[in-house]
């Protein structure tokens, strides 16, 4: 299924870099050996602008949007060459008990909206599609928690760039110029200790931080410890900051008493993710690592690179330029159905 995409134009940039969303759900699958499951990922490729906008079109204000990235492996597989300079297998990080773990994982859809139904509904059209080739590695509900907030009590995302800076830190330019308009988006599962967290006392935790809890004021400098989360994740190459755009949500299961934050961050490229990483994990300098760590566990890591929107479209194109059947579009329905969710006939408004 390997085919080569050299000297393709891929202009139109998936959307990365759009405000923040109250309800999110993040898909990460893996995709099924052989040709057949290869040819369905690649016409859902084709075919998932499609599918956004019939599902969104129910709701105009409901900002449904969707993101699909690939991970090394499957890329070569779906792909071939050439390959985006930066894409690799998740690195773990381990040091004295704190590990960044890599999980399985060959695609993430990040589907986000202002409503968990459109968010739902479009993951269960993406799934219809692709049930028979691919597993799902983690699934994940994310929802907005009062004011921003994550579930340890902090304003998450703070410091993400807008506007065009939001496209300069997350967009590929011409340091690789076969996948300009491209991002690098790196995802983590935390679960909370929430018990032992909420005994620290509010200074503790700011000092943790690196803001005060209550009005979301970065501490200055004196106040502030090497440790602080927002001091360690501070990126500066050349005297200048390099930003990324996180769009990170809680979840949780009161039942099961899981709860948590996903971490997703896009960038222009993986090192600077990889770098907070290891300055989280293995400290700066070593040993002065992130004491948020003392009461978090990341249970999965994945990296993924997300290809330019005109880049999916083209997906199943062969390499003699014509479109392969994955690329044909599925016939109409013949029920008189709009054959979206409860609205297929049979559903449950009949």
């Amino acid at each position: 299924m390997a085919t080569s995409r050299a000297g393709q134009v891929r202009a139109l940039s998936q959307l990365v870099a759009v405000p923040l969303t109250p309800a999110a759900i993040f898909l990460v699958v893996t995709v099924r050996l052989g040709a057949e499951a290869e040819v369905a990922v690649l016409a859902l490729c084709a075919n998932l602008a499609n599918l956004v906008r019939a599902v969104g079109f129910r709701d105009l204000e409901g900002q449904l949007s969707c993101i699909a990235g690939f991970g090394s492996e499957v890329w070569d597989r779906l792909f071939g060459e050439p390959r985006p300079a930066e894409l690799h297998p998740f690195r773990e990080l381990h040091s004295k008990g704190r590990s960044a773990v890599a999980t399985p994982g060959d695609i993430l859809f990040h589907i986000r909206a202002r409503r968990m139904d459109l968010c739902f509904e479009l993951a269960s059209q993406i799934m219809n599609q692709l049930r028979a080739a691919v597993a799902v590695a983690d699934e994940v509900h994310g929802f907005s928690f009062f004011e921003q907030r994550d579930l340890l009590g902090f304003v998450d995302g703070t410091e993400n760039p807008a506007g065009d800076a939001a496209l300069q830190a997350t967009l590929v330019g011409d340091e690789d110029p076969e996948f300009t308009g491209g991002s690098y988006v790196i995802v983590q599962k935390y679960l909370h200790d929430l018990d032992t967290w909420n005994a620290l006392p509010t200074e503790a935790q700011e000092r943790i931080i690196g803001r005060t809890k209550l009005n979301n004021i970065e501490l200055d400098d004196a106040a502030k410890p090497s440790y602080a989360h927002n001091e360690l994740t501070k990126i500066v190459k050349n005297g200048e900051e390099i930003k990324i755009v996180r769009d990170n949500m809680p979840f949780g299961e009161v039942g099961t008493g899981e709860f948590g934050t996903y971490f997703i961050g896009y960038a222009r490229s993986a090192r600077t993710i990889e770098q907070m990483l290891e300055n989280m994990f293995i400290g700066k300098p070593p040993g002065n690592y992130d004491r948020i760590l003392d009461f978090s566990r990341a249970v999965t890591g994945n990296l993924f690179f997300v290809p330019t929107a005109d880049f999916l479209e083209n997906a199943a194109v062969g390499a003699e330029g014509k479109p392969s059947s994955a690329a044909q579009p599925a016939p109409p329905t013949v029920d008189g159905s709009l054959g979206i969710g409860s609205l297929k006939k049979g559903g449950m408004n009949e």
